[in-house]
């Protein structure tokens, strides 16, 4: 495959910025500077042009007896000229702009769009733990909602009601390039911190006459062992006189993933009585305060995990030229992503007041400890989502001078997440305790980069050999969800622009509605849920049926889980299906019309509801109807003079936003709290009545943005920019209601809760660069940048009581861990991206590596534990390396990615500590991928990849580094297929 990397700015011209003045003195400090700096190569250097479509050699031949005169044309195709031509666009730009093109129609250097951007300067990648795949990107340390994905320079929408595109949801194959704008384009867009990415798609004006491309290949994953397809093809040609043209692409591909997983579902910190650090507690130690500092897990399991991942994508696009100067451009994008997981494995709950003989290291972690009575949980599950998008646009540019053209542009987008009122997750947990519960616990004995937690004491009354003894297994809960969102997106743009010699200036507005609804039912807010908990007979009188041991079909060894990692796990997991298990407790029959011992006929209302059917009840408090509409106005002007001889190019522009919110909810609020009599760890939520809440707010915004860039000799460049850039907060947290649960545990009560009036972070971004391009196809560019960031939205979680409900585990006022967002604090993210391009000549071999080094004057304190604690997430320090050849219709890359630990994210699967949200941290990560091809005629190109060479796992950890958190072992993926071109 064929890898094609820009590190430039592109002719996207900048804006004015409030720091005008601080770049203008160091541009004049620059200059004096490079005055006197010897020229780095000689000006009558050849130069090399590029076209990975190279024209045909007469036409070439023609062009040069036109003008003898011009400089000696080599025409270079393949690789080398991709790059080439990436190179010409990065000398003839402004500013800071990183891009990658495909090959061909139908030829992009990788299968996912994420995996392709983190080969970029600055970019790294985050992945789908369960399916291993690269699913969003971090620029310069700022991931996920920082940065704005465009399609063809409009704002795509996603149901999943963040700001971010999953980008394993955009087929690359017919992907005509990415360009990742660093410093901003104020005609297109301020809305991004990180970066915008635009995902540009080929039309057929782009290459008249008539061509087309298919596709073929299969893949296999290490442990999934089933080779699935992928097929595409794209047509597109050109008519009358290349006046009309038309383009169409489809594109179906599959992934099977099976993944191991171990995992701590959360290192909830409080304190403990000095006496859990013993065997027992006393009645009167047991009213002693708690005074000793510690954190400790919550849960902890295993599974294993099998997904199919479908996605469908496919596009339209007509063009039509009715006179020249004309150009009108109507398409259509759609696609859609299904995705099934069925797992199953063991999960083990803890309470921290419950644990005795505890161990605690030096930070306060939790080493070691036992629980008396414990229950053992064996869990079952099938997830599923569907995400479709549509979007509709037209375009319309015309020329109507040589110095004045006009453009206007206009796109309607929904996404659904779930369009058919799927249900999301179908769960199944059985398993067995309190009667014959043991005094189970867990050693950490290592780091999370290396080890596992050990779990001892396990099995029926401490016996391990029993640990999965299906003859003591019985019922306990079902939970199942179905999650259904919409997003609509209508956007237009119009702009005038005027240019001659040395002169441009472009000038126009944008309008951008979005309007997100979100609703979930599920099994919790009717109780039904815990209908047979208790785990049957075997586990004492609390309730429960016993689960027939044809269920369970199957037993699956835990030896080399995790390849890598130390500790053993229990000898094997239970497998068995969730629908069967829910089918099985159905089949008991209707328990209002006939007694059904083990049914939880005194538990929050499920004795007078439950029918025999596990349906689904909708949560009020989770409807969210957000609607966001946001006004824009900019200008910018482009300047190219000499300076000293030296050609010198301006850009100088501002965009003001206007955005107005509308937030409307339905608000709860709990009456009363009751306590299961099937199993006396649960615990049932009363709400009241729900209460319609609306609001309203707005904010407006001016920003500026400037870029140079000096051309101190033919080969070296000099580049300052400066801008002001916002990212507006997901739309998922503008809820004008917090929300509590129904079903919860003891000792775990929570809630949560958005903010409507939540204000955008906002950045000052300062850019500096000198690039060398000292021979063709090779650079080194060294490129250092700072962001004053503020407004900075901060997930705080607070223990207080809600509205005076009693918790009946203590009799006191019930404490909720209330988690809610907040604009906060201020920081600095500064940087520098080193990028080196070069290749060797005519012999086919070349590489190209860059590094970033990311710092922040707010780092992470893992000692802080006060509510507020803070810092950026995302930044680390990250390296690629590609090296290639390219030579005689034969192609091969070994691609190596690393980067450095990271904090990825405040807040745990299960975040109900007393310091706010615990932190989310992921390892470091070195992937290497190797591809190669072979152009076996000019029309058929035979190619072969293999993804994760060295069996690289995925794993997070919590506020410490032995707080291990989760573990993926997702294994290598190897592709084999053809593409055929005519």
């Amino acid at each position: 495959m064929k890898l094609s990397v820009i590190s430039n700015q592109s002719n996207y011209e900048r804006g004015l910025t409030s720091k005008l003045a601080l770049v203008g003195a160091s541009s004049v400090l620059a200059l004096a500077l490079c005055s006197v700096a010897a020229a780095a190569e000689s000006s009558d250097q050849a130069i090399v042009t590029a076209s990975a479509l190279a024209a045909p050699a007469a036409e070439q031949d023609a062009q040069s007896s036109r003008d003898s005169s011009v400089v000696e044309e080599v025409i270079v195709t393949g690789l080398r000229g991709s790059l080439q031509r990436n190179l010409d666009i990065k000398r003839n730009s402004a500013g800071v702009v990183d891009a990658i093109s495909a090959e061909d129609i139908g030829k992009f250097p990788d299968s996912n769009v994420a995996a392709s951007l983190q080969r970029l300067p600055g970019v790294s990648i985050q992945r789908a733990g369960a399916r291993g795949e690269p699913q969003g990107i971090t620029v310069r340390g700022f991931g996920g909602d920082f940065n704005e994905t465009l399609y063809d320079g409009r704002r795509i929408s996603t149901a999943t009601g963040g700001r971010s595109v999953d980008f394993s949801t955009v087929g690359a194959d017919f992907v005509g390039g990415l360009s990742v704008l660093k410093t901003p384009d104020v005609s297109l867009s301020s809305s991004s911190i990180g970066a915008t990415v635009n995902v540009q798609f080929p039309k057929p004006f782009d290459h008249p006459g008539r061509r087309m491309a298919v596709t073929a290949s299969a893949s296999v994953q290490d442990d999934a062992g089933k080779f699935v397809p992928t097929v595409g093809a794209l047509f597109s040609d050109t008519f009358a006189d290349n006046k009309f043209g038309v383009l169409v692409d489809a594109m179906y591909t599959r992934h099977d993933t099976q993944t191991n997983r171990v995992y701590v579902s959360g290192w909830p910190g409080g304190y403990y009585r000095p006496c859990q650090l013993t065997a027992s507690c006393s009645p009167a130690q047991l009213t002693e305060g708690k005074t000793v500092l510690g954190w400790f897990e919550q849960q902890a399991g295993a599974s294993q995990i099998y997904t199919k991942d479908e996605r469908l994508d496919g596009r339209i696009a007509l063009q039509w030229a009715p006179v020249d100067g004309v150009t009108v451009t109507l398409d259509d994008n759609y696609s859609r992503q299904s995705i099934r997981a069925d797992n199953f494995g063991y999960g083990i709950w803890f309470n921290q007041d419950g644990l005795r003989n505890v161990k605690l290291d030096q930070n306060g972690t939790t080493v070691d400890f036992t629980q008396a009575g414990s229950q053992t949980d064996f869990t079952a599950g099938t997830d599923r989502s569907v995400l479709r998008t549509n979007q509709t646009g037209l375009n319309v540019k015309w020329d109507v001078s040589e110095n004045l053209s006009f453009e206007g542009d206009a796109s309607y987008a929904k996404s659904w997440l779930n369009p058919g009122g799927e249900v999301t997750s179908d769960g199944a947990d059985v398993g067995y305790g309190f009667g014959i519960g043991p005094s189970l616990g867990i050693s950490i004995g290592g780091g999370s980069k290396n080890t596992l937690p050990v779990l001892h004491g396990y099995g029926p009354n401490g016996d391990g050999a029993r640990w999965a003894d299906t003859s003591v297994i019985g019922s306990h809960v079902v939970v199942r969800q179905a999650q259904q969102n919409t997003d609509v997106v209508k956007q237009a743009r119009f702009a005038g622009s005027w240019e001659q010699e040395g002169f441009k200036i472009k000038a126009g507005g944008t309008y951008l509605e979005d309007h997100y609804k979100f609703q979930q039912r599920n099994t919790f807010v009717n109780n039904f849920w815990q209908a047979y908990p208790g785990y049957g007979p075997a586990s004492g009188p609390n309730g429960g049926v016993m689960v027939p041991a044809n269920l369970f079909t199957a037993r699956v060894s835990t030896k080399n889980f995790i390849p890598g990692f130390d500790g053993d796990l229990p000898p094997y997991l239970l497998k068995f299906d969730a629908h069967a298990y829910q089918a099985f407790l159905t089949s008991l029959g209707n328990p209002q019309t006939k007694n059904i011992p083990g049914f939880n006929y005194g538990g929050g209302g499920v004795g007078t509801q439950f029918t025999g059917a596990f349906d689904m009840a909708l949560d009020n408090g989770s409807i969210r109807d957000i609607t966001e509409k946001t006004w824009s106005l900019f200008v910018k002007a482009n300047f190219d003079v000499d300076v000293a001889g030296m050609p010198f190019h301006f850009n100088a522009g501002v965009r003001e936003e206007n955005t107005h919110v509308t937030s409307n909810g339905f608000g709860q609020v709990p009456t009363a709290i009751t306590r299961s009599a099937g199993d006396p760890t649960l615990l049932t939520v009363t709400l009241s009545n729900p209460q319609a809440v609306s609001t309203k707010s707005n904010y407006s915004y001016l920003l500026p943005s400037v870029d140079m860039k000096l051309e101190l000799t033919e080969s070296v460049h000099l580049r300052l920019d400066a801008s002001r850039t916002l990212t507006r907060p997901g739309l998922n947290l503008l809820t004008p209601v917090a929300s509590v649960g129904t079903g919860q545990r003891v000792g775990a009560l929570t809630a949560s809760g958005g903010s409507p009036s939540l204000k955008p972070y906002l950045a000052d971004n300062f850019d500096a660069a000198v690039e060398w391009y000292y021979k063709p196809n090779s650079y080194a560019a060294v490129n250092f940048f700072i962001k004053d960031v503020s407004n900075f939205i901060v997930g705080g979680t607070q223990r207080q009581t809600i509205n005076g409900v009693i918790d009946p585990t203590t009799g006191q006022p019930a404490i909720f861990s209330v988690t809610q967002q907040v604009n906060g604090p201020e920081a600095t993210v500064r940087g520098v991206e080193l990028a080196w391009q070069h290749v060797f000549g005519d012999s086919g071999f070349g590489f190209n590596a860059n590094a970033t080094i990311v710092d922040t004057n707010k780092p992470y304190d893992p000692k802080d534990i006060s509510q507020s604690g803070f810092a950026i997430t995302g930044l680390a320090n990250s390296a690629n390396l590609v090296a290639f050849y390219d030579k005689n219709g034969l192609e091969a890359r070994v691609a190596v990615n690393y980067r450095k630990e990271y904090l990825r994210a405040f807040g745990q699967n299960q975040n109900t500590g007393a310091f706010g949200s615990e932190p989310t941290f992921e390892n470091p990560n070195l992937q290497i991928d190797f591809s190669t091809s072979y152009a076996l005629t000019k029309q058929i190109n035979l190619f072969f990849e293999a993804l994760n060479l060295t069996n690289e796992v995925q794993s997070t950890h919590g506020r410490f580094d032995n707080q291990l958190l989760d573990v993926f072992a997702y294994g290598r993926r190897y592709t084999a297929g053809a593409r055929f071109r005519f």
